[in-house]
């Protein structure tokens, strides 16, 4: 343990083309001094954001075998970090995943919606999956609408309070995770950021950030990411998420400004020096 980096199992699926999930998670935990072991869900041409007919190949049968392979090595990992999951079966191998290492940093970052709606392909009982796997985790990163789905709510749009944004953390917190983040909400002081709370020291945080006007397949990916490395490089959670938040805005700005096709995901090439740099966060702010 002393003589190696930390290490993630990142379980996530791959797009060839578009930046996002492990195209992205594994030069940003990297760059960031931590091993990644990625076990991919699905393997796709492109992500499914507007590139036509997806090649796409399922890796479910994968998950199981690579876990009890790892076994036998009597591999450590440190962090078990989960992403989209397109399956209950999926959801069951993450669980065992836990299971097999009950020490690791449980990082769950419950896909299942944006924009006020959950997506097309998730079933009830899928959903219940990812809320059984939030309940297991130590750290959640949901946008606005997936905690509202985690709480058996109606999905919202638009503004909310600061005691409506405290009530939503602390509630998460009470289905299983100590630390909570909310990514991409807008308060009604005309903020827009994340936020995120802290069980153990009953701490309540928010990191702002400016607001364009685009949208990249992929942001969500990398900002659960540099949290996840930043956790792992001894980041308080604030830290953490205010790590997190810079790099993305820098990384949206960069791209912004370049004018490439919102498609293509953002132009961490240009931006991952940043993370080596190690500067330590001072954005974020009490809730």
């Amino acid at each position: 343990m002393a003589n190696r980096h930390p290490r993630v199992a990142a379980i996530h699926d791959l797009s060839g083309f578009g930046r996002c999930s492990l195209s992205v998670i594994l030069p940003v935990i990297s760059v960031m001094g931590i091993q990644v072991c990625p076990i991919p869900t699905a393997v796709l041409s492109t992500h499914t954001g507007g590139f036509g007919e997806v090649a796409l190949r399922d890796l479910t049968g994968y998950m199981e075998p690579c876990l009890e392979h790892y076994r036998r090595l009597g591999l450590e990992m440190d962090c078990i970090y989960t992403g989209y999951l397109s399956s209950v079966e999926q959801v069951d191998h993450c669980l065992a995943f836990f299971d097999a290492f009950p020490q690791a940093l449980k990082v769950v970052d419950p896909v299942m919606g944006d924009h006020g709606k959950l997506y097309r392909s998730f079933t009830p009982r899928m959903t219940q999956g990812i809320a059984s796997l939030a309940a297991r985790a130590d750290v959640i990163t949901p946008n606005l609408t997936e905690a509202m789905i985690l709480l058996g709510e109606e999905p919202a749009l638009g503004e909310i309070t600061t005691a409506q944004a405290r009530s939503l953390l602390a509630r998460l917190s009470k289905l299983g995770p100590a630390r909570v983040v909310i990514t991409g909400v807008t308060l009604a002081t005309g903020e827009y950021g994340n936020l995120c709370y802290d069980r153990e020291h009953s701490s309540y945080w928010k990191s702002s950030t400016e607001y364009l006007p685009v949208r990249y397949p992929g942001t969500g990916d990398i900002f659960a990411a540099v949290l996840t490395a930043g956790l792992l490089q001894g980041d308080s959670l604030p830290m953490a998420m205010d790590r997190a938040t810079r790099y993305v805005e820098l990384t949206i700005k960069t791209t912004y400004g370049y004018s490439t096709d919102p498609r293509e995901g953002v132009l961490l090439e240009q931006t991952l020096p940043w993370l080596t740099r190690r500067e330590v966060p001072k954005g974020y702010l009490s809730l």
